[in-house]
């Protein structure tokens, strides 16, 4: 990685937000980084007025923002896309070479992406695949579902730690579907929790922990605030050079203390042993 500043910090005069966004990995033509949860990666096309990441890069690009002149940053381009509420690694390119061939990468599956998501349940198998192809809900805008009318869709997982009522789940999607993780949990009986759009429900400390006490006068807050699921790690050849890329996003905070909670409350004759997910069935 350069030694150009490892934050890269955004604004929306707009909605007087700010965001100050890690780089996880950077060379003269990549730079990944680790999306923040509620921020749109693209122009939302129901409501191309509400903050999006791409669009902020480009006019801070445009504006030779700190960052990005340092960097000497005249082009930037996202190479693939997360969900609103999604955390974790986002690529970019910084040429059109690059992101021609990254493009061509992310159509063909060649990247492998190992997200984590807390689910609702406890699995029957330790390791399955969902192999359901998904189309657009006709009654329902921006909602997915699966059906034999849509695309083909293959996401396969690995059980990390199992708890009482849910279970950290590996998720590898070896196709590129808009919302595909989510439905196929869903679809197979274990929505993600904070996905109320999924039939998630939210993770309350109250549901699990026995001798829960609230101060009076204060109401009770999820554990996660959002969506539980996270772009964790991302392996592809390099679009230039060809070497293998291999890049890490930290979990963040909040996943971190919910499994804290879990792990002391809620861990029936103790967890699953996380095992290497390079083990996952049918893993490209």
């Amino acid at each position: 990685m350069s030694a150009a500043s490892p934050v890269i910090k955004l604004s929306s005069p707009a909605t007087q937000e700010y965001w100050e966004i890690p780089v996880l990995f950077e060379d003269a033509h990549l730079l990944a980084i680790d999306k923040p949860a509620r921020l749109l990666t693209s122009p939302d096309r129901y409501d191309p007025s509400r903050p999006n990441l791409m669009r902020l890069l480009l006019d801070a690009v445009a504006a030779g923002k700190p960052w990005a002149k340092e960097r000497g940053l005249t082009y930037i381009a996202n190479a693939h896309r997360l969900d609103f509420e999604t955390t974790g690694i986002l690529l970019l390119s910084k040429d059109r070479p690059a992101l021609v061939t990254l493009a061509n990468h992310f159509g063909s599956e060649v990247p492998k992406k190992t997200y984590v998501a807390l689910v609702h349940g406890s699995p029957a198998q330790d390791e399955f695949t969902v192999d359901a192809s998904i189309a657009a809900d006709k009654f329902k805008p921006g909602v997915m579902r699966v059906g034999r009318d849509g695309k083909r869709s293959l996401t396969t997982f690995k059980v990390l730690e199992r708890f009482s009522g849910c279970t950290l789940v590996a998720c590898r999607p070896h196709t590129g579907r808009t919302h595909q993780i989510r439905v196929h949990l869903k679809h197979a009986g274990h929505p993600i929790y904070g996905d109320g759009l999924y039939g998630g429900t939210w993770l309350m400390l109250s549901s699990f922990k026995r001798d829960y006490r609230l101060k009076r006068g204060r109401a009770e807050r999820p554990l996660v605030s959002g969506l539980a699921l996270h772009a964790e790690e991302l392996d592809l050849p390099h679009p230039i050079t060809g070497e293998l890329v291999h890049i890490v996003a930290p979990r963040p905070h909040e996943l971190n203390v919910a499994l804290k909670y879990l792990r002391r409350y809620a861990t029936p004759g103790g967890a699953v042993k996380a095992e290497d997910v390079d083990g996952l069935p049918g893993a490209v």
